[in-house]
């Protein structure tokens, strides 16, 4: 919720107590009839008596009628403004906002949860980076939402104010259908009493020439008492309607009264309530991301000290096991002299041989020599023969 909507809210809890706080007054009772009247109360129905004229029609039928004109102002005024209204009702946006609220899930993340193959091909993002947008998102909304709540309130405020005038103008018309119905049957009384009497006594004693107009001039008073006899009947009605309509105003007022309580509440506790625990959730969220990162880089960290410790290990064994062999391995200098001595007897056999095949190529080269000096001299020999 902004700034500005969070401050306006506050500012109209006083009006929001102011109305909530204003006590209707109570319809009167019955009708109070002229005789039994007090005397302030008595000149008012005179007043209003004096207002008909039984000689014209008119009069009697819109008698009482002047007492509505304020309370049709401010019905049409009322009406009026509804009629202007492009915003839907106060509740609607209440629900709206509790259904936002609803629809963000915190159990729907687990920060720890790797992607599934199916939102890795669809490249959805992370729990956390779709659960931060998702807070963007309510937070947007949350915003939205109280600044409609907020016009709701003051034009639920305005009704209340257009209400108590209502309730006032009916009231005032109320207790005004009260007098007029006193004045009519007073009226009614008196030419029960006095005035059609005196007619029909007229007409008896009338000449038989005026006889005619004297009986068509009763006939036109009788006539006009059974009309204001009829219409001091449809006051009384309709007194009896607007006094059902006194509660209904009052109730109508109730329940606006108790919806821009609520409205009020909602906005000045239980949303920044609600946007307290969305950041709360929203910074666990982060803290178990950053305990996930942390752990991972302890798991990593003793992973490398028993990696290094055992690479140390593996390492010093191959050095400490060179650094403890000869120059020369005694195997690898046993083999060497094994191999020498057998080079050298062997060479010494070898010698041995050479010398016997010398030796006996010597005498065989005697012996050649031998045979070919015996050929040559008995070649020679046998040319000085």
């Amino acid at each position: 919720m902004s700034n500005s909507v969070r401050e306006e809210a506050a500012r109209t809890m006083d009006a929001v107590r102011e109305a909530a706080a204003v006590v209707l007054a109570e319809p009167t009772g019955p009708v109070t009839p002229l005789e039994k009247a007090p005397r302030p109360l008595a000149e008012e129905i005179r007043k209003r008596a004096d207002e008909l004229d039984m000689g014209d029609s008119g009069s009697i039928v819109h008698f009482g009628a002047a007492a509505q004109a304020e309370l049709q102002e401010i019905s049409q005024a009322m009406l009026a403004d509804v009629r202007n209204k492009d915003v839907g009702p106060a509740g609607d946006s209440l629900r709206e906002i509790v259904t936002t609220i609803r629809g963000f899930s915190v159990s729907e993340l687990d920060v720890r949860r790797q992607r599934s193959w199916w939102e890795r091909l669809w490249g959805r993002a992370a729990p956390f980076a779709r659960f931060v947008a998702r807070f963007e998102q309510v937070q947007d909304q949350i915003d939205r939402v109280t600044g409609n709540l907020l016009t709701h309130e003051h034009k639920l405020l305005k009704d209340i104010k257009s209400l108590d005038l209502l309730y006032e103008k009916t009231l005032k018309f109320y207790d005004e259908l009260a007098l007029y119905i006193a004045a009519g049957e007073a009226r009614l009384a008196e030419l029960d009493g006095s005035e059609i009497p005196a007619r029909e006594a007229a007409v008896a004693s009338a000449a038989e020439a005026d006889q005619v107009m004297a009986a068509q001039a009763l006939r036109d008073l009788r006539s006009a008492r059974d009309d204001l006899e009829r219409r001091v009947h449809d006051l009384r009605l309709t007194r009896q309607v607007t006094m059902q309509s006194l509660p209904s105003i009052r109730l109508v007022q109730e329940n606006d009264k108790s919806l821009v309580t609520k409205i009020n509440s909602t906005l000045v506790n239980t949303v920044p309530l609600w946007e307290t625990q969305l950041a709360q959730a929203v910074t666990i969220q982060r803290s178990a991301e950053a305990a996930s990162a942390v752990r991972d880089a302890t798991d990593l960290t003793n992973e490398l000290l028993t990696a290094n410790a055992k690479n140390l290990r593996q390492a010093n064994e191959v050095v400490r096991k060179e650094m403890e062999r000869g120059v020369f391995d005694i195997e690898a200098v046993k083999a060497a002299n094994t191999e020498l001595i057998a080079t050298i007897e062997e060479s010494l056999q070898i010698a041995g041989e050479g010398k016997k095949k010398r030796a006996a190529a010597e005498e065989e080269l005697k012996r050649l020599e031998a045979g070919l000096r015996d050929a040559l001299s008995a070649a020679t020999a046998r040319r000085g023969a």
